[in-house]
């Protein structure tokens, strides 16, 4: 079975949240998907909790575009983010520091 977007953002990301790195955290991350799944869905990082939502968020503090296969391989383990970044696959706009934070607080992997 292939993981799609809804399932990565709904079930894949709440089990690679480390709540624990996640304290004093209160970010908004929007995420506009492109290739063979255009989506969009942001993600609230709040009291050491995230939820992720659907649509588009009028205030985010970070938005990242990314192809939706390339994300998928960033969440399985099969692509490095920092690679992804580098090689333009992920594109970020708005407040750095909280693309680079991510990492401390969600784990993806195999």
């Amino acid at each position: 079975m292939t993981t799609k977007i809804a399932e990565l953002m709904t079930l894949t990301l709440p089990r690679a949240f480390i709540a624990e790195k996640a304290a004093g955290i209160d970010t908004i991350v929007q995420f506009k998907f492109t290739g063979s799944e255009v989506t969009e869905w942001y993600v609230i990082v709040k009291d050491q909790k995230c939820q992720a939502t659907q649509g588009l968020h009028p205030n985010p503090n970070m938005t990242m575009t990314v192809d939706a296969d390339s994300y998928i391989k960033i969440s399985t383990g099969e692509l490095d983010p920092t690679l992804a970044f580098m090689s333009g696959k992920v594109k970020v706009a708005g407040d750095m520091s909280v693309a680079l934070k991510m990492g401390q607080y969600f784990k993806y992997g195999k």
